[in-house]
């Protein structure tokens, strides 16, 4: 598998495990007050950040790891 099939690979998985974790997480971290302020969009930013990296770090594990290996990358 080339590097560029890997990076698609890595970039659609990636967003599925950030949805799938924002969807789970999101309403125990953020509550949502009557009005949101400044505080609470920072709060979404980091949050959704975080969900950003650890998705795409996971996946790039996945594909690098688990399914490079099988086709001998």
């Amino acid at each position: 598998m080339n590097d560029e099939t890997q990076k698609r690979l890595i970039t659609i998985l990636s967003s599925g495990i950030a949805y799938f974790l924002a969807g789970r997480l999101a309403d125990r971290f953020i509550k949502e007050p009557e009005v949101r302020g400044v505080r609470d969009d920072v709060k979404e930013a980091l949050l959704k950040a975080t969900f950003s990296l650890v998705s795409t770090v996971l996946a790039s594990f996945i594909i690098r790891r688990v399914v490079g290996s099988r086709w001998g990358s």
